[in-house]
């Protein structure tokens, strides 16, 4: 999955063939399909376990965090270095919101990405940090932002992540809290 994905996001999707996948690897066509029934199948696949993998980063980051602005802080910049270090990943993951077939799993992606979000914004609310506002709007702010400046200051302006998480801390805390 590793090897596709860097092809993926080198060549693109639509140019990059089965055969281009498993001669980079020195393998069989039989050896990619004993584990995938498409090249369709494997980008999905590889679209599910980046995110995974991107969770589990921001979960290590909030892991014992009492607080929860605290929590929705070192979210931001867990995901935003997991992005840097994976810039394939995101470059596949604009790719594929371009594509249909592809929806199904970056919709279930987003919601869980909002889900996880909203969970910290109410214990914000709660705690009475953040002010009572639809908890979903305000996940769907913050992924936005995170994403956006992802994609403009670190891919687009080479930025440094540190510089770019600054930024989108600052804009989504002073819009959840004021500060």
């Amino acid at each position: 999955m590793d090897q596709a994905a860097e092809l993926f996001a080198e060549r693109g999707y639509h140019p990059t063939s089965v055969a281009d996948i498993v001669e980079s690897l020195g393998v069989g066509k039989g050896v990619f399909y004993w584990y995938f029934s498409s090249k369709e199948e494997l980008l999905a696949e590889i679209l599910k376990s980046s995110h995974q993998d991107l969770r589990r980063r921001q979960q290590q980051a909030i892991a014992d965090e009492p607080n929860p602005v605290e929590r929705i802080r070192l979210g931001i910049r867990a995901s935003m270095q997991w992005f840097c270090e994976h810039r394939k990943h995101f470059t596949i993951f604009q790719f594929a919101a371009s594509d249909e077939r592809f929806a199904p799993v970056l919709r279930r992606n987003q919601e869980v990405a909002i889900a996880d979000a909203v969970r910290h914004i109410k214990d914000a609310i709660v705690e009475g940090n953040i002010a009572d506002q639809d908890p979903e709007v305000l996940a769907q702010a913050v992924v936005g932002v995170v994403e956006q400046l992802t994609q403009t200051y670190i891919f687009e302006r080479s930025e440094p992540v540190d510089r770019a998480a600054d930024a989108a801390v600052a804009f989504c805390l002073h819009g959840l809290c004021g500060e």
